[in-house]
């Protein structure tokens, strides 16, 4: 069971009860919610906020193909999984990622949430622009798109 989906911060929010609600099941014994939030420094320079741009259809497709790896690298077959990452601006502190997980068992709920992370990470087509506390910002260096 997968959710995946870009939230455009100009037409709605991330809201925390869509990914507990999906979640829930009496068939998973464990579930664990990530946040991924911006923080208020990064490389010795004070940040006050992140602009995130993302290929829509892309990064969907990526958060589809990072869950359909995890029944035959992680030998997971039971989960629900609710991804969601914003595009837009994000303000210190404020939510721009949530990653939703169920599993039968902590065990697997904890690998699958950090697999899902770190695959993004590396995978999906979302770009950041750090604006900083001298009225300066940059777009981000981030990891090429690697083919598997």
């Amino acid at each position: 069971m997968l959710h995946a989906k870009i939230i455009d911060l100009a037409k709605e929010r991330i809201r925390p009860e869509d990914a507990e609600e999906f979640i829930s099941s009496s068939k998973f014994g464990a579930s664990i919610v990530f946040y991924g939030t911006v923080r208020e420094n990064n490389e010795n320079k004070k940040v006050t906020g992140i602009t995130y741009d993302a290929h829509n259809e892309m990064v969907v497709k990526s958060f589809k193909e990072i869950y359909n790896e995890v029944d035959e690298k992680l030998k997971i077959k039971s989960k629900a999984v609710f991804i969601e990452h914003v595009k837009g601006y994000v303000g210190l502190g404020e939510v721009s990622i949530i990653i939703a997980i169920a599993c039968p068992h902590r065990a697997e709920a904890y690998t699958l949430s950090r697999y899902i992370i770190e695959e993004i990470k590396k995978r999906s087509p979302i770009w950041k622009k750090e604006h900083y506390q001298n009225e300066e910002s940059e777009w981000l260096k981030g990891n090429p798109i690697q083919a598997n």
